[in-house]
């Protein structure tokens, strides 16, 4: 249900913000004379934070949908924020690593460890404004 619910999430809007955010950090470490493919490595993982951030959270809050089995998920998700909290957490731990590794020459558990702090950022943003989110509802 946790996977299922992190599909309804507004991914479209999420790869838009994830898009800016990428290009505003590059824009800013270009702007200071760094460049290199640390420096495109460390904008892909500002926007591959946010995707992953806005892309959980609607997730998890969503909208009111008509379909009944989307209800019946969203309502799942809305009663289970932590569950599906790990899911866009665990996404973002791979896809970091994956691209960190293949665009640095950064070592594998550095790669992990940054990959683990801004998974657990998402998954305690994501849970705890899901959380809040639900009962405010």
């Amino acid at each position: 249900m946790a996977f299922a619910s992190a599909t309804l999430g507004p991914w479209r809007a999420a790869g838009a913000v994830a898009a800016i955010g990428s290009a505003v950090s590059l824009g800013l470490h270009t702007v200071t004379g760094d460049f290199g493919l640390a420096v495109v490595a460390g904008a892909l993982s500002v926007g591959l934070m946010l995707f992953f951030l806005v892309g959980g959270i609607g997730g998890v809050l969503g909208d009111r949908s008509t379909n009944s089995s989307e209800h019946r998920i969203r309502r799942w998700a809305r009663a289970h924020p932590w569950q599906v909290a790990v899911v866009p957490a665990g996404a973002l731990l791979v896809s970091d690593l994956v691209m960190r590794q293949v665009l640095t020459d950064e070592a594998f558990f550095s790669s992990v460890w940054d990959g683990l702090w801004r998974g657990a950022l998402v998954a305690v943003v994501t849970g705890l404004i899901g959380t809040f989110g639900a009962s405010r509802r």
